[in-house]
């Protein structure tokens, strides 16, 4: 796991027992996860009476660092022996690090889950349908004869079990450089796969 030297240091403030009581800290390590695993429970430690009294700036920095160090060990797959190093690192006393290995240990196949789901990932292409329609006259116009390539792209999302189509019309220069641009792209893929 890497995280920043700020991160660090709000981690350092969670494990203070000066700074977060001991009779806290289970609290905002649970807090923290599911403030990760559910939207509604984000940000609830603000009002929470049980840390009246931590200072507010003290316990909104212990807390960004106990989420950010929830997500890394999540993201990597950090077991107990590989958090406990990395909370003995931030001087978290082995009664802390027992008890963030429990709460922890118990949701991260739950957030291992969400992190899966989200992503950057674009459609993919797996079905194209096209028609040729040759326009001869308008509602406006008497003349046209003008060729429309009605397209049909059928893609899968990732995450989502049903097919999606995207549909669009265009000319036949207008084909002609999406064709273009397609193969293009496909061969800057090639070369990235090759290096």
């Amino acid at each position: 796991m890497e995280l920043g030297a700020s991160v660090v240091e709000n981690l350092c403030l969670a494990g203070d027992t000066a700074h977060i009581p001991d009779k806290c800290f289970d609290q905002l390590a649970r807090k923290a996860c599911r403030g990760v695993l559910s939207e509604t429970d984000r940000n609830a430690i603000a009002d929470d009476p049980s840390f009246k009294a931590v200072d507010k700036a003290v316990l909104k920095a212990a807390y960004s660092g106990v989420v950010a160090l929830v997500l890394e060990a999540a993201k990597h797959d950090a077991d107990a022996n590989g958090i406990s190093h990395f909370l003995e690192e931030c001087k978290f006393t082995p009664d802390r690090i027992q008890s963030f290995n429990n709460i922890f240990l118990t949701q991260k196949p739950s957030m291992q889950i969400l992190l899966g789901s989200v992503g950057s990932c674009r459609p993919h292409i797996v079905d194209v349908d096209w028609r040729l329609d040759y326009y001869i006259k308008s509602n406006h116009m008497e003349r046209i004869n003008e060729a429309v390539y009605l397209i049909s792209l059928k893609t899968e999302v990732p995450g989502q079990t049903e097919l999606q189509e995207v549909q669009f019309s265009c000319s036949l220069e207008q084909l002609q450089d999406l064709v273009g641009k397609l193969k293009d792209a496909t061969k800057c893929l090639e070369k990235l796969a090759q290096s």
